[in-house]
C-alpha cells in the first residue's frame, strides 16, 4: 500500500499532466470531493470530468509552494496552482484536507478564493 506522501505526489502528477486515467486510480468508487467555491459534492466521475475541463481549457498545470502535513487517515495541504491558458496565465492559491482509506483517496474537502477564480476570466 502507497504512503500518504505517495498518494499525494500522484495526485499532483495526474493533475498536471491531465492524467484521467492516473486520477481515477488513485479515488476509491464511492470518493466525494466538495469546493468550498460551490458548496457542491462531486461524485469520481463528475471530478474526472472537471479534470478533463481544465485540461482543454489551460495549456499547462504546475504546483508549487505544496506544504504538506499528515493527519489520521490522510493528509492536508496548501499549494499555488499555476495555470496558463492560451491567452494569459494565473496563480490559484488552494488547500485540500484529503481523507484515504484503503490506500484511496476517499474524500477532498477543497478550498479556494473563488475571486481569483472570477478574476481569471476577466
Amino acid at each position: 500500500m502507497d504512503s500518504v506522501d505517495t498518494i499525494a505526489d500522484r495526485l499532483i502528477s495526474a493533475i498536471e499532466a491531465g492524467d484521467r486515467e492516473a486520477l481515477g486510480a488513485l479515488y476509491a468508487d464511492d470518493v466525494m470531493i466538495w469546493h468550498n467555491t460551490d458548496q457542491v459534492e462531486m461524485t469520481k466521475e463528475q471530478n474526472l470530468a472537471s479534470l478533463d475541463a481544465l485540461t482543454a481549457m489551460t495549456t499547462a498545470r504546475q504546483f508549487s509552494d505544496v506544504r504538506r502535513y499528515t493527519i489520521d487517515n490522510g493528509f492536508v495541504q496548501q499549494h499555488v496552482l499555476n495555470l496558463e491558458w492560451g491567452s494569459g496565465s494565473g496563480a490559484l492559491p488552494g488547500c485540500v484536507v484529503v481523507k484515504v482509506r484503503d490506500g484511496l483517496i476517499s474524500r477532498i474537502d477543497e478550498y479556494l478564493d473563488g475571486a481569483t477564480i472570477a478574476s481569471f476570466g476577466a
